[in-house]
């Protein structure tokens, strides 16, 4: 993650700062001042420590070491610069092969802390982030007690940010179930426990701040956001609601500066839960597969196909002989439905898709040509298809340029083939030239891509662009779509037609 970025893994990774703190405790204030009956109906807790005295047992502190790279044998330190022919340069030579011949080698370790917290008492599983254990030779468990138990590593998914630890040991452990975090709403109450700092067992509260946050983590970013404290050393830690459930696993905070301005996020325990429960099975994940690239739907694009509202996930390409493909679906197709969950929005479905059990049929509902269509899938493993090779960059047939809404279109020839680095395989219209003032400009378009379909249609010369375009035109359309592409990266455009 790019450490300028201001959303930051909440593991340890900066020192102790004290900060005075003053804190005004407003409670059973709602009575006296007439809140109203829906505000009263859940009041706030007048304490949270009969709860936060049955949580802590069971919320752990992580504590892993890696070997550090050593120099190569005859390696030195860097000698500073001296003129030629100064007596100090040959002094600190002779330094410095001494110092070398003096000192063996050490072996180095570093060490970084985080949280985690116990699933299972019985058999000693430990539910982590994946980036608080990740490349760690050792991996250590501290229970609350101070007691030191050596994890092995069951299993790790880097998609989900989740790792499953295993505990061997007869001291008596504690266990927390995981609760429904699709049940928590905007403003519900939760505490969150951990190791900020090295801090360990921090208790902090708060309440839900939002839902269904995308920071860019990963493929399946779904996070709950909270203004409960989180720090450094948090990640991997609980958040529980007021039955003392783990509805979230904190895991990133938001901060400029490093430390917790009130905004943190955690993965939602129905999304970890399903991840914990295959790595404990199987030791790693098996998720559901589609084989298709998807975009999101514009409003542009959503009025181009006749689709009513910006809904769905728009198929950009197929895997050749994915379950998509075996089961029909087209590159243009809009996903508005899959095994009879709605699509909402273009992130929803490979969540869906992730959660649905392997080889199973499902039903899907795609829109095509200006109707709603029924299919049938059946659903592939997504870690097979990545250990085979069929997720590398598909080459689809390419697209060639025109004139017209600001484009330079001509043929593919092989001189274009050359200088735009277009594969022998695509076929399509090339675009050499776009008006710095056009909509094409403005929504992404550049000389070098190739239009392989206009109004999903196929075109294969720049006569066939122009007359799909005055065909939308005269049907009175707003916008045309545009299958573009890009050095075998596939995208649709909506371009607005008030232009050329």
């Amino acid at each position: 993650m790019n450490p300028n970025h201001p959303i930051h893994r909440a593991d340890f990774g900066s020192r102790l700062r004290v900060v005075p703190l003053i804190a005004a405790l407003l409670l059973g204030l709602s009575a006296a001042v007439g809140t109203p009956a829906m505000a009263q109906s859940r009041p706030a807790p007048t304490s949270f420590a009969d709860l936060s005295e049955k949580l802590l047992p069971a919320v752990v502190n992580i504590s892993t070491s890696q070997a550090v790279p050593q120099r190569q044998q005859g390696a030195r330190p860097e000698m500073p610069q001296f003129p030629p022919g100064s007596p100090f340069e040959e002094f600190f030579r002779d330094f410095f092969d001494r110092q070398q011949q003096d000192q063996p080698q050490q072996p180095r370790k570093s060490t970084s802390l985080g949280s985690g917290f116990i699933i299972d008492a019985k058999n000693g599983y430990v539910v982590t982030n994946n980036h608080v254990i990740q490349d760690a030779d050792e991996i250590t468990v501290i229970l609350q007690d101070d007691t030191n138990i050596k994890a092995e590593l069951i299993g790790k998914d880097p998609k989900t940010d989740v790792a499953l630890l295993k505990i061997t040991t007869n001291h008596p452990l504690v266990a927390v179930p995981f609760g429904d975090s699709d049940a928590m709403r905007v403003g519900d109450w939760v505490l969150a426990i951990g190791n900020p700092f090295g801090l360990g067992g921090s208790v902090t509260a708060g309440i839900i701040s939002a839902r269904q946050r995308d920071i860019n983590a990963g493929p399946y970013d779904d996070f709950l956001q909270t203004d409960a404290s989180i720090n450094r050393g948090n990640s991997g830690g609980p958040m529980f609601n007021l039955n003392g459930e783990v509805i979230g696993i904190n895991t990133a905070i938001f901060s400029p500066s490093g430390g917790s301005v009130g905004i943190g996020f955690a993965i939602p325990s129905n999304l970890a839960k399903q991840v914990v429960a295959q790595l404990r099975e199987y030791g790693k994940t098996r998720r559901g597969w589609l084989g298709v690239r998807i975009q999101g739907v514009t409003p542009e694009i959503a009025e181009s196909l006749g689709l009513q509202g910006h809904k769905g996930a728009l198929v950009a390409s197929i895997t050749p002989n994915g379950p998509a493909a075996k089961a029909g679906i087209q590159a243009g197709d809009v996903v508005t439905k899959f095994d009879g969950k709605e699509i909402n929005e273009m992130r929803r479905l490979p969540r869906v898709v992730a959660e649905t059990p392997i080889d199973k049929a499902v039903p899907i509902e795609v829109w095509r040509k200006g109707k709603s269509q029924q299919l049938q899938v059946k659903v592939g493993e997504l870690e097979a298809a990545e250990e085979s090779g069929l997720l590398a960059p598909q080459q689809a047939p390419a697209q060639k340029p025109t004139e017209t809404l600001g484009l330079k279109l001509t043929n593919i020839t092989p001189e274009l083939r050359q200088q735009f680095e277009i594969k022998p395989e695509l076929k399509g219209v090339v675009v050499t030239e776009v008006a710095g003032n056009s909509t094409a400009s403005e929504k992404g378009i550049r000389a070098g891509d190739v239009i392989i379909e206009v109004g999903q249609e196929e075109v294969r010369k720049p006569e066939d662009v122009t007359a799909k375009i005055q065909k939308a035109k005269e049907q009175g359309k707003k916008s045309i779509l545009l299958l573009v592409d890009r050095h075998g990266d596939l995208r649709f455009v909506a371009i607005p037609l008030s232009q050329g």
